[in-house]
């Protein structure tokens, strides 16, 4: 099943592939000390922070938006059968494209594919394995590609960054451009009516958010502008991964400045069930609270 958001006439459903105790919080902050560690553990643990594994536990995740004329799948998650040099992702079988199917969204129905990004965890479900050859997993969708994603990653400089994780767009996103199926789409781009990409840069050089609204209501799917909600308590935190940090806190203040003033919903791709979520202003930074929760997370 998959937990799903009413947007005015849209639907958006959280489908997930697993949920983990995966990063370590040194590794993913530099600005992580153990003396804030020990600050937080009180609401993050064990939530979000498993103390024996002594990692941050992160959603690995898609979401499907459904209007009544297209199945837009956003981010397709780590995958099955790839490749990877980081043991947690390498030759998994989380079976995500059966779990999709499972929860009423037939591949074969999917109209488009949103890559937020270009990072691991969030094109592999983009193809399936087909007799020994990588083929897209969604046979009737326009897959649509950030262009400023797609150069930076095709570059030298992308091919440098992939070493820590393996040739991903060579299983992944190539085989899409092959079949003829993608569509590279500048960072601001109309998909249908009420949804949208709006740039999203820093995580990423190309990196997007999906802007849907319907009826008054309005929703961002972030990918990985937030990646834990260390950064809602914290919103200066870039993390080690991103290729810009200057760039990434801009954007992501940004955005939690603009949410913060509107009855908007936020859909961090790593965020632990039910993922969606408002922030809150709270003394001179902010706070979350779930969907379907009557209290903040912290205050």
């Amino acid at each position: 099943m998959a937990d799903t958001l009413a947007i005015g006439r849209v639907s958006i459903s959280r489908v997930e592939e697993s949920t983990f105790a995966v990063l370590d919080p040194f590794e993913v902050y530099p600005d992580m000390t153990p003396a804030l560690l020990e600050a937080n553990l009180p609401w993050l643990a064990p939530r979000f922070f498993d103390r024996a594994a002594a990692r941050l536990n992160l959603a690995f995740q898609g979401f499907v938006v459904r209007t009544a004329d297209a199945l837009i799948v956003v981010d397709t998650c780590v995958g099955d059968c790839k490749s990877r040099r980081r043991a947690s992702f390498d030759q998994q079988a989380w079976g995500w494209l059966a779990r999709l199917e499972a929860a009423g969204f037939r591949p074969a129905d999917v109209t488009h594919v949103v890559c937020t990004h270009f990072h691991v965890d969030h094109v592999g479900g983009n193809t399936r394995l087909d007799n020994g050859q990588w083929v897209p997993s969604f046979p009737n969708a326009r897959y649509l590609f950030p262009r400023a994603e797609f150069d930076y990653w095709a570059s030298k400089a992308g091919a440098t960054a992939m070493q820590r994780t393996g040739d991903y767009l060579a299983d992944s996103v190539l085989p899409v451009i092959t079949a003829g199926q993608a569509e590279l789409v500048a960072g601001d781009h109309a998909l249908t009516a009420g949804i949208g990409l709006r740039p999203a840069p820093g995580h990423t050089p190309g990196g997007v958010v999906v802007d849907v609204q319907s009826e008054g209501a309005r929703a961002l799917l972030l990918g990985d502008v937030l990646h834990t909600l260390l950064q809602i308590r914290y919103p200066d935190w870039s993390t080690r991964f991103c290729v810009d940090p200057v760039a990434s806190r801009r954007t992501r203040l940004d955005i939690l400045r603009w949410a913060a003033d509107r009855d908007v919903w936020l859909l961090p791709n790593h965020f632990p069930a039910p993922s969606a979520g408002r922030v809150q202003r709270w003394r001179s930074g902010y706070s979350w609270q779930f969907a379907g929760e009557v209290s903040p997370v912290f205050a």
